[in-house]
């Protein structure tokens, strides 16, 4: 399975790295990368293509434990080169929501968001 494809890359143009800076809960999922032979997601709210190709991406890293989940930045072609049991490899999900917010999308795959999360929107907070 491919993990990037056109219509992503024209998403992305969108949504570089820092364009949801303050949204938290409200950013727009991207797309959903996920483990398929075990835990390990990452909901990709933005990312930016390098000159080389690969593409930067930054969003909510879960590896199975909600408690040290955090916004982190992942390199594609670091998720491209994960080898998993039986030979599998990350997928991407297809049927994940246009709309989806990142709180729809943790509450909808049993992720516990960060208590920061329920703060107004309205004050800034740092990351």
């Amino acid at each position: 399975m491919k993990l990037m494809t056109k219509e992503l890359e024209k998403t992305f143009e969108k949504y570089p790295i820092g364009s949801q800076n303050g949204l938290f809960g409200n950013s727009k999922v991207i797309v959903k990368y996920f483990n398929p032979a075990g835990v390990g997601t990452w909901l990709i709210t933005e990312g930016n293509k390098l000159e080389n190709g690969d593409y930067e991406l930054f969003g909510y890293c879960h590896l199975g434990d909600d408690q040290n989940a955090e916004f982190g930045y992942v390199m594609l072609s670091q998720l491209e080169k994960l080898q998993l049991p039986f030979g599998l490899k990350i997928e991407r999900d297809m049927y994940l929501p246009k709309d989806c917010n990142l709180l729809d999308a943790m509450k909808s795959i049993g992720i516990e968001p960060p208590s920061y999360f329920q703060k107004d929107n309205t004050e800034e907070i740092e990351i």
